[in-house]
């Protein structure tokens, strides 16, 4: 018989993480611990990390929720997965607690990156700040040996954001830097066609997610005629059924979409993004959602056994040394590479 221990558990930012949506401190997750009589002795971990104002399943009542899906786990035995499509972040720590209980070790799929034999290449991130901040930081990355890097704009003027993407194309050719950029809906219709397109200038990779959600006409058209590859990301988040997510893939015809374990459907539901998305010629990558490194080494896992170790995409998993009071994995970023190390 299962039982799952839910315990509240709150991260700090070593540095203030900055977003169009606001500024991240601290990190609030629910971490679950789970046993089965017939395997004594085991602890399945999980974690469940919603975003405030943007996870499908972030509620004021999300505690007392999780507490009664867990419940329901342990009278059914199962993941009752029609039933928790309304909770990603819920699903994904119950879908990692089960597999690292199942497996009785850190290594949820068998791969030769969870196996520690290879590295999976990520992105290095810059979130938001002033633009002297933000160009240190791009320093640093690129110091770091990173070959993508991942802006976070919308947050200061446009004009200086595009000052600095322009100084580092001067800098680094496109064959030396990839450069993605994420407006996280920062930017008005209106005005994101004429961004895009000074955007474009400069061999941007692609943006995500230029406009706010659920626009999907104006998205579609962006896409349509935008210069710049687009991805979307908030645009996915409580879209759960897979008729539904295939509709809203045929409609904006995005050229990418980035995936979030705890806000697109656990890992269940990534599976089905990424499976209807490769249907309709559509690229994807996955990434974390600010969780400790218990979800991080659950979503690297995941993408390595999802698109195989020797992708070249770069994969959004370079969080798990952005908190303080992190819980310790065996994960170690060497160059632009995630590895699972021996512990």
């Amino acid at each position: 018989m299962y039982k799952v221990k839910i315990t509240p558990r709150t991260f700090h930012f070593q540095h203030p993480a900055g977003t169009s949506r606001g500024i991240y401190t601290e990190r609030k997750s629910w971490m679950l611990e789970m046993t089965d009589d017939e395997l004594p002795g085991r602890v399945g971990t999980g974690e469940c990390a919603p975003l405030p104002q943007l996870s499908c399943d972030d509620t004021p009542e999300y505690e007392k929720t999780l507490r009664a899906i867990c419940d329901r786990f342990e009278h059914e035995g199962v993941i009752n997965y029609p039933m928790m499509r309304p909770y990603p972040s819920m699903l994904f720590g119950l879908e990692t607690a089960l597999l690292n209980l199942q497996r009785g070790s850190d290594i949820l799929f068998d791969n030769a990156f969870s196996r520690g034999e290879v590295g999976m290449t990520i992105n290095g991130l810059v979130w938001m700040g002033s633009q002297e901040e933000m160009l240190r930081r791009i320093e640093e990355k690129i110091g770091q040996g990173f070959h993508c890097i991942k802006l976070k704009i919308g947050a200061i003027e446009f004009e200086k954001e595009l000052d600095m993407v322009r100084g580092i194309r001067d800098r680094f050719s496109r064959s030396e830097l990839e450069l993605r950029v994420d407006a996280n809906g920062a930017f008005k219709y209106e005005e994101a066609l004429y961004k895009l397109e000074l955007l474009a200038q400069y061999a941007i990779h692609s943006i995500e997610q230029p406009i706010k959600a659920n626009q999907w006409g104006n998205m579609a058209e962006l896409c349509r005629e935008s210069p710049l590859p687009i991805a979307l990301d908030e645009e996915l988040i409580g879209i759960n059924m897979p008729e539904m997510k295939a509709n809203v893939l045929n409609i904006i015809k995005p050229a990418y979409i980035v995936l979030k374990p705890s806000l697109h459907g656990g890992m269940h539901g990534v599976r089905e993004w990424v499976e209807i998305a490769n249907e309709q010629g559509i690229g994807s990558w996955i990434t974390s959602a600010l969780e400790s490194n218990v979800g991080l080494n659950a979503i690297a896992q995941l993408a390595a056994d999802i698109y195989g170790t020797d992708n070249t995409m770069a994969q959004g998993l370079g969080t798990g040394q952005l908190f303080t009071d992190n819980i310790p994995m065996n994960l170690e970023i060497r160059g632009e590479k995630l590895w699972k190390v021996e512990k």
